[in-house]
């Protein structure tokens, strides 16, 4: 038996609203303001799948890839019908590129503008 269920995929980031704001534009969903939080937690709401929050730290350094010093922690993979096509929008809307290099693999990896590394996946 189960002792939880994941609620919540929590990011620390230096700016709550511009990430979800990016998040929003890739997954779908729109930018919610917690009440009595201000800017320092932000959630994206009306999605599908796993819900997201982005939460202020002061001093965030993001992850760095590949690197032992600065593991990445964790990633997303993000499912996408189209690699071309989804890397192109997400690389407008501000992400950058990791590792894609390999257009034969069936995964490429992208940072997210606070520096998160995120999959886009064949489906």
């Amino acid at each position: 038996m189960a002792i939880a269920t994941l609620g919540t995929v929590v990011l620390d980031c230096p700016d709550p609203v511009a990430l979800a704001g990016f998040y929003a534009a890739v997954l779908g969903g729109t930018v919610k303001r917690v009440e009595d939080s201000g800017d320092s937690w932000v959630e994206l709401s009306g999605g599908t799948g796993t819900p997201l929050a982005f939460q202020a730290a002061p001093g965030f350094v993001p992850p760095r890839w590949p690197h032992a010093d600065g593991s990445q922690q964790f990633h997303l993979d993000l499912t996408v019908p189209d690699l071309d096509a989804a890397e192109s929008e997400v690389l407008a809307l501000g992400a950058r590129v990791l590792d894609a290099a390999d257009r034969q693999r069936s995964f490429r990896v992208y940072a997210d503008p606070a520096g998160h590394p995120f999959c886009l996946c064949a489906a």
